[in-house]
């Protein structure tokens, strides 16, 4: 099933860049259990330490069947430079009432759905708790989002080219495999579709953190429609975290020279090859390849002038443990 955005010919695009986008993406992941691709190691660093009010709180946002929550669930308007810090203020500073109210415009003066039934009757618990969810995902996923700095910047000079360009179409098909236009209407997969017009919205693409299926939109905020997708290559730089961090486990085993070295082995090199690679001279390694000899994870062997160094079986099964 499918939402539906009608645009017009000549719409105002804009990109912008959200953490509190990306911590609602994470929770909906780890916390609510609508799995959209997120890491298994990353919804397990999440679940660590989230508090029982966070879990209760966050629960609601993945109940089968339903899309549709209350706005102050989804994050403030990914415009202008909000903080993770402010909108967990702000869930604790608000009004019981505030909640409430925004529950019965959310589901259009409806019967509240049973999955929301805590939230309208104990609201201060519910505010509480889902305040200290987002804080506790923040603190996890904050290290990430500043290291995608350089992904992000690339992706608003890619928005920016193609809308300047007049490349949206194809720039919007680009954006998810859950995301298609054609023909002047923008469609989103979505488990309870309806149908929009962007009228003289703004349209403001927010790529984010999370699972390569990762969607969020907000599609009936008056002043401004929002879509949320995946920072392109997002699964590569979800590989490159994974890399560095057994990257560091090993070099905290041998040391961080002695375990560059070693990877540098994947076939036999010379003293001066290696040190070269290494970006030294044969002198400054010799030390720390006897160590690695004597621990039967390299031999070396003297033919002619050279020495060469080759890794051993024990070292081949070293690095794998480290690679799995």
């Amino acid at each position: 099933m499918w939402s539906e955005l009608h645009i017009g010919p000549a719409p105002e695009v804009t990109v912008s860049l959200s953490a509190q986008v990306m911590v609602l993406a994470v929770l909906a992941d780890a916390i609510a259990g609508r799995r959209r691709g997120l890491p298994e190691r990353w919804r397990r660093a999440v679940q660590d330490g989230m508090p029982v009010s966070g879990w209760e709180a966050v629960r609601p946002i993945g109940v089968p069947s339903h899309s549709v929550t209350p706005d102050v669930v989804v994050p403030l308007s990914p415009i202008g430079d909000i903080s993770v810090e402010f909108h967990v203020e702000r869930l604790r500073d608000m009004a019981p009432d505030i909640l409430r109210e925004d529950l019965y415009r959310s589901f259009g003066g409806e019967r509240i759905p049973q999955h929301w039934h805590d939230a309208i009757n104990h609201p201060r618990r519910w505010l509480d708790g889902y305040a200290a969810a987002v804080d506790h995902v923040w603190s996890t996923m904050e290290p990430l989002w500043r290291r995608a700095r350089a992904a992000f910047d690339r992706e608003v000079e890619r928005v920016g080219t193609a809308v300047v360009r007049g490349g949206l179409d194809v720039l919007l098909n680009t954006l998810s495999d859950r995301i298609v236009y054609s023909e002047g209407t923008l469609r989103i997969s979505d488990i309870q579709p309806s149908a929009y017009d962007l009228g003289e919205r703004d349209l403001v693409l927010v790529p984010t953190i999370a699972g390569r299926d990762a969607i969020i939109t907000n599609l009936d905020n008056p002043s401004v429609v929002w879509v949320a997708y995946p920072l392109p290559g997002i699964e590569s730089f979800w590989s490159r975290l994974e890399e560095g961090r057994r990257s560091d486990e090993l070099a905290a085993m041998l040391g961080e020279v002695r375990a560059n070295l070693l990877a540098a082995l994947d076939r036999p090199l010379t003293m001066s090859r290696l040190a070269e690679q290494a970006g030294t001279v044969p002198s400054a390694i010799t030390y720390h390849c006897e160590r690695l000899a004597a621990a039967g994870l390299v031999v070396r062997e003297r033919r002619g002038r050279e020495v060469w160094v080759s890794r051993t079986r024990r070292g081949d099964d070293l690095l794998e443990l480290f690679a799995n």
